[in-house]
């Protein structure tokens, strides 16, 4: 499990982001589900020969906000609560992309320009194990 965590703002953006895994869990994302945590997210990473990324919420049952990232992890773009059945804008500058509940990026001050860390565990763990 990973947590997003804005380096810019020194906010959690998002304390449990799994990855979507490959092209199988990317290509089903959060289909099937009726809700999202607000503490949750799904990380999509953009395959080598993919020119560009983009996010659909095709047959999606709520909204989402999506922060999509460029190489360096900077904010591209925040899509704010996209609803079901809307698509997002089409990026080239953006490598991967968070899925997460509605009002994420509002709640830790995410936008452009801001730098994400995807951290592997959570500082508070790391100091209770040490």
């Amino acid at each position: 499990m990973l947590q997003a965590f804005n380096q810019t703002r020194g906010t959690i953006l998002c304390a449990n982001l799994a990855d979507a895994g490959g092209r199988s869990g990317q290509a089903k994302g959060l289909l099937g589900r009726d809700t999202i945590a607000d503490d949750e997210g799904l990380l999509f990473i953009r395959q080598t020969l993919e020119p560009f990324m983009w996010m659909h919420m095709f047959f999606m049952r709520f909204a989402i906000d999506i922060v999509f990232l460029d190489r360096n992890d900077r904010v591209v773009h925040v899509c704010h609560s996209l609803k079901p059945w809307r698509v997002s804008p089409i990026l080239f500058s953006a490598r991967k992309a968070l899925e997460l509940a509605p009002g994420a990026a509002k709640r830790s001050g995410t936008m452009v320009g801001d730098r994400i860390e995807l951290r592997s565990e959570s500082p508070l763990s790391t100091a209770v194990n040490a």
